[in-house]
């Protein structure tokens, strides 16, 4: 045997033979060294990072639930292979969650997981749990107050109470959150100044008693408030004033205007203080009868008035009219009670008197336009000694609203008075708004 294998290894083939299989075992183990070094993560190839503000998703039954305490966002710290970690961060393909699917009503401490990262990483979740409260979901119907800053108007006007559209809307939220609502607003932010009626988009707010803002759903969030916007106004009547005196041989027998009352505008303490406005006549001028257009004064603090001018119909004598007047006096004698008559015959004015509502359907409710302030003037004619005993309480002015409906209408102011005297308004027609009651 010994001889066989000294005469094999002395053959040439076989050492050939024999070092073709020594080389093939050192490829072998050459390649799975390679292999083996392929698999370690050497220190590197590792890294680390955090990802901020990464959204929260929570499960639950949301038709008739509600959980809060859920943080909307948390923050990741991983670790791991740099290339896992450079493409987590970047798709960011993973679900940060709270599982409620099995929870019951009330307080509990719940972990917050993540799925479909890469298992070669390690993530650690900051905060890993949360301290939820699971509610009963309630939705309720409420009414919205709209609001309105009254200190935007501009001078000399006024708002009515602002009106919501929708006037009511729903909120949804946790039964308890739901019982201490106590005021739900929608408060319009524009700028000032305000001088007509505005209607712009407003943001609903539900708040607690101490106007703490409450999480909850409101639908619709945002609606429609509307503010009327008036000019604060009061109607005065228009006074003469001569100024000068009238030339030598001339006499102003009367002033005349074509309307006695004027409607002001302006901050509500003036319009309180001001009993009338005045047209100035310079009667040095006059020489003959003549109608001119003057124009209407107003105090201080007043903003406006209506109407700016008026014509004032002078009527004059002279000495030459006066002896022209007497040759025809001798020519045409007047009938005596005609003289008496005009002699006697006289005209008052009785200022701001109220304009009364009669007949109005107890289902509606009526608010004055036009005069704005509910009161007007009257001119009364007569006889001397009727019209000096008159006075204001002796008269009723009033609209007769019997059959009519919601909306605007124009009505004949009509006036009960004493017999014997002519009585005119200073407008004949007033200008109201009909509007339905709310159904308490």
């Amino acid at each position: 045997m010994d001889k066989l294998i000294d005469k094999l290894v002395d053959t040439r083939w076989f050492m050939k033979i024999v070092a073709l299989i020594l080389a093939l075992f050192l490829f072998d183990s050459v390649y799975d060294a390679d292999k083996e070094l392929k698999d370690i993560n050497v220190p590197g190839q590792q890294d680390s990072g955090i990802v901020e503000n990464v959204p929260v998703k929570s499960y639950y039954d949301t038709e008739n639930l509600v959980v809060t305490g859920i943080p909307e966002t948390v923050d990741l710290s991983i670790e791991g292979p740099k290339s896992h970690l450079e493409q987590a961060k970047k798709l960011q393909n993973f679900e940060v969650y709270v599982d409620l699917t099995n929870a019951e009503i009330g307080s509990q401490r719940v972990e917050i997981r993540i799925r479909d990262i890469s298992d070669k990483l390690d993530v650690t979740i900051n905060p890993q749990y949360a301290d939820v409260t699971v509610h009963e979901k309630v939705t309720q119907e409420f009414k919205v107050d709209a609001e309105f800053n009254n200190g935007l108007l501009g001078e000399g006007y006024s708002a009515d109470a602002a009106s919501a559209e929708p006037k009511t809307v729903k909120i949804t939220g946790a039964k308890e959150v739901i019982e201490r609502i106590s005021f739900v607003k929608a408060t319009l932010d524009v700028k000032g100044p305000i001088t007509e009626t505005i209607t712009d988009e407003a943001t609903v707010r539900v708040l607690d008693r101490e106007m703490n803002k409450l999480d909850v759903i409101v639908e619709p969030q945002v609606i429609q408030v509307t503010v009327p916007v008036k000019q604060l106004s009061k109607t005065v009547p228009v006074t003469i004033v001569r100024k000068g005196d009238p030339q030598d041989g001339v006499t102003i027998n009367s002033i005349e205007l074509d309307v006695n009352e004027a409607s002001i505008t302006g901050r509500e303490e003036i319009l309180n203080e001001t009993e009338s406005v005045r047209v100035e006549v310079d009667v040095s001028k006059i020489e003959k009868d003549t109608v001119l257009t003057l124009p209407v004064i107003i105090p201080d603090g007043i903003s406006a008035v209506d109407p700016k001018t008026v014509k004032a119909s002078i009527d004059v004598s002279t000495e030459e009219n006066a002896e022209n007047a007497d040759r025809e006096e001798e020519n045409t004698e007047e009938p005596a009670e005609e003289t008496q008559a005009k002699e006697q015959e006289e005209t008052k004015t009785f200022s701001s008197l109220p304009i009364n509502l009669a007949g109005l359907a107890e289902e509606y409710e009526a608010v004055l336009k036009n005069p704005a302030s509910g009161r007007t003037s009257i001119t009364v004619t007569g006889k001397s000694s009727t019209v000096q005993d008159l006075k204001a309480e002796d008269f009723n002015l009033y609209l007769s609203l019997a059959d009519l409906g919601e909306g605007d209408h124009e009505v004949p102011i009509n006036v009960d008075g004493p017999s014997g005297v002519d009585v005119k308004p200073a407008s004949g027609n007033a200008t109201i708004t009909i509007t339905r009651k709310e159904e308490a």
